[in-house]
């Protein structure tokens, strides 16, 4: 087999393997949480978070402490950025293990959302 042939083939058959990984690549956040975290101050609270994720676009809320907070935002393949009302956003990475690892409070204050 000529090598130009050979290239074009394995070419096509790994662009073929991406196709068909993409969607595994950007599984849905979309469900319920249990949040931990560490406010500003270094105090610990713990709560629940409900995702929403409909075309890269995200709805949160969190219950925390007897308080709801609401935001909106969008995702980015493994980054999600959420607006909740404060200055600066929520800022999470997706990890393998479907944990939402996030920073907020401008990387002041930490969250961790276990599915």
């Amino acid at each position: 087999m000529p090598v130009r042939s050979m290239t074009r083939r394995i070419l096509t058959g790994g662009l073929v393997a991406l196709a068909l990984a993409g969607p595994a690549l950007a599984q849905s956040i979309s469900g319920s949480y249990r949040a931990e975290g560490r406010n500003p101050d270094g105090t610990a609270y713990s709560g629940t978070v409900q995702i929403t994720e409909r075309g890269g676009a995200v709805a949160m809320t969190w219950s925390i402490a007897g308080q709801s907070y609401q935001g909106t935002g969008e995702r980015n393949g493994d980054v999600i950025i959420v607006n909740w009302g404060d200055t600066y956003p929520v800022v999470y990475v997706r990890m393998p293990s479907g944990e939402l690892h996030g920073t907020w409070a401008n990387g002041a204050a930490l969250e961790r959302l276990i599915p």
